[in-house]
């Protein structure tokens, strides 16, 4: 069996929660303040291209024999939960 590297990256459905509260939720919140509606467009943006570069990069890590290991919390490691000290 060949041992692969693994890479923590976020669970992608981290994601998809954040931006799924910002656009159903804190745009209703801010309708009316367009200056507000503005940062929080601004911040859907920016997600949205985090989520697309992490894609990216998994993909690299696949071409390169480099698995991607998701994590659901900080104290998520290789399918157990860890402790902190």
């Amino acid at each position: 069996m060949n041992f692969m590297e693994q890479l923590p990256l976020p669970a992608p459905i981290h994601y998809e929660l954040i931006l799924q509260l910002l656009e159903k939720q804190t745009m209703g919140a801010v309708n009316n303040n367009q200056n507000l509606r503005h940062e929080v467009s601004q911040l859907i943006i920016t997600l949205r291209k985090a989520a697309a570069q992490q894609k990216r990069l998994e993909e690299i890590c696949q071409a390169s024999s480099f698995a991607v290991d998701h994590r659901w919390s900080i104290n998520h490691q290789s399918g157990k939960t860890v402790t902190p000290d």
